[in-house]
């Protein structure tokens, strides 16, 4: 009886500590999603990395539209990953489209670069898309070609010197114009043949290099 109890009691205390991100030995990987989408539109994904037994933080973050701008939705993603994780663990972080610029505001100027090792974009305008001039709100002037969100965002890229960066883009995606926007200077750049700007994300060659990464 003495045995059940203490096993029932270290299990408790073991499950505390690893919702509080302090001794999870797993590999934590945030997953951001684009504008227009939720957290769910990674849900094959965030399966396959889990049956794989990585941690995955998939937050939902609002507007989805980015009306408010980009900026609000960095200082989102930082709460979420605070509260799951803590302010020390470290992890990878994984973006589609406007997420990638979401999570480099992140890293970039809310101190995310201490902590994060790697950041895979995919259909990210790092230098902007002419889409943008087809939607209103901030978050969209934000992602049209050299605005001054993103001539900022280069300005201090140079906080990323020690992670691992990752593009993927496609030349037949229709959002990302033209789909040679998604190409990162700093980054290490792959073009892959998806049909569609969302179908990136489930590229076998991307996921891949996903677990590449965070296995590392």
């Amino acid at each position: 009886m003495k045995r059940w109890i203490m096993t029932a009691l270290l299990s408790t205390l073991t499950t505390a500590s690893v919702k509080a991100g302090e001794t999870s030995s797993a590999p934590r990987i945030v997953l951001v999603h684009g504008i227009f989408q939720q957290g769910h539109s990674f849900l094959f994904l965030k399966r396959k990395l889990e049956k794989q037994g990585y941690d995955c933080l998939v937050p939902s973050l609002h507007p989805r539209d980015a009306r408010t701008g980009i900026e609000p939705l960095a200082a989102q993603l930082q709460r979420e990953i605070e509260q799951r994780w803590g302010k020390e663990a470290t992890f990878h972080m994984v973006a589609h489209s406007m997420g990638g610029l979401v999570s480099r505001y992140y890293l970039q100027e809310l101190g995310g670069h201490q902590r994060c090792k790697s950041l895979v974009t995919m259909g990210t305008p790092h230098q902007g898309t002419h889409a943008a001039f087809l939607y209103p709100g901030k978050g969209a002037q934000q992602m049209r070609p050299h605005s001054d969100f993103l001539t900022n965002l280069d300005a201090s890229a140079h906080r990323l010197k020690d992670l691992s960066l990752f593009s993927y883009r496609t030349p037949l995606d229709l959002i990302i114009l033209p789909s040679s926007s998604s190409i990162w200077p700093i980054a290490e750049n792959h073009r892959i043949w998806a049909l569609a700007h969302p179908l990136v994300m489930h590229s076998p060659r991307v996921h891949r290099k996903i677990f590449e990464v965070a296995r590392s």
